[in-house]
């Protein structure tokens, strides 16, 4: 099964991910846990060039391509083989992020992004894919606060209130043109109540995924 979670920034995926890895490992399942960009020593570095806020000047075809370089990587490096070996696969973003945040907060167009998408992942989709909504404002805050406590921040959560809102806005559109793929969650609410949402949405998926014929 491949799990992967989506969000705007500050949505607290990152948390939730590792959460439900720990919580399907202590079932005795085959987990692995990944993230984008990066997961790879080679999408590590591509990572740091696209995070890095001395690169404020990357034009947005360079920015969308570097991301679909990280993830073609991923997908043939580890998602594929794990698949195939029977693991289940979480992955912090996948390629909805791409459509939402270089779409949707770019403008890019999207019959090229899917296009570009299908290269790179070979058209592998997710079997569920978790969204935890947050407000742009709300998110961003969290990110500020993160940051003042020694977390990252990063060339993306300095883009602008609106760019952000329109990620956002995407990621409902996305949503509305592939509902059963995606669950929502609110991301506002407590932690240990998202995780129990999140569990039982999987396990709902894994029961399907798993009956005879």
């Amino acid at each position: 099964m491949f799990i992967t979670f989506e969000g705007p920034d500050g949505s607290g995926k990152s948390t939730q991910a590792v959460l439900l890895a720990d919580y399907l490992r202590a079932q005795g399942r085959p987990v692995y846990l990944t993230h984008e960009p990066g997961g790879t020593e080679i999408g590590d570095q591509v990572r740091q060039v696209l995070h890095d806020l001395k690169n404020q000047g990357m034009h947005a075809a360079t920015e969308v391509l570097l991301y679909a370089a990280s993830r073609a990587q991923l997908v043939a490096q580890e998602i594929r083989p794990r698949l195939a070996a029977g693991e289940i696969v979480i992955c912090d973003r996948y390629a909805d992020s791409t459509l939402a945040y270089q779409g949707y907060g770019r403008g890019l167009d999207l019959k090229a992004l899917h296009h570009l998408l299908d290269f790179a992942t070979g058209g592998l989709t997710p079997d569920l894919t978790l969204y935890l909504d947050i407000s742009a404002e709300a998110g961003l805050q969290r990110r500020q606060h993160a940051a003042e406590d020694g977390a990252e921040w990063n060339r993306m959560d300095a883009q602008s209130l609106e760019f952000h809102r329109r990620v956002r806005e995407g990621y409902v559109a996305l949503i509305a043109g592939d509902p059963v793929r995606w669950v929502t969650v609110e991301a506002a609410n407590e932690r240990d109540a998202i995780h129990k949402q999140i569990c039982a949405a999987v396990l709902y998926r894994l029961a399907e995924l798993e009956k005879p014929g």
